[in-house]
């Protein structure tokens, strides 16, 4: 059972940074990939960026060249760098480790809130 804790939301002006981090604890013997995901009000939950095991990375478009994704396996501990924010990034971000083989894991996070002000 894995269990995600993020941190590191809050509130920046447009162009400011903010770095989200994403604790894991427990253990699975899933391989799975980390991702970030966001909500914003009003709007579904959609996909933001992932990094697999090899640590090969992916971006929405919207992000690309802005937001870097990273993992430190030593401290357990995913990370989202968002630079030059806009106030369209201003929803609430969640972790998710998913599995990409036949073994079952989908853990989430309880969400941390990122609010961009103009």
């Amino acid at each position: 059972q894995v269990q995600l804790e993020e941190s590191g939301g809050g509130s920046v002006q447009a162009g400011g940074s903010l770095r989200l981090s994403c604790e894991a604890s427990g253990y699975s013997s899933c391989d799975y990939v980390l991702r970030w995901y966001r909500q914003a009000p009003g709007k579904e939950r959609e996909f933001v960026s992932e990094i697999d095991k090899k640590g090969i990375t992916r971006y929405t478009g919207s992000v690309k060249g802005r937001f870097t994704i990273s993992q430190d396996d030593a401290k357990n501990t995913l990370y989202l760098q968002m630079d030059s924010l806009k106030p369209e990034d201003t929803a609430m971000y969640y972790c998710n480790a998913v599995s990409t083989s036949l073994c079952y894991l989908n853990a989430w996070g309880q969400g941390t809130q990122v609010t961009v002000t103009v």
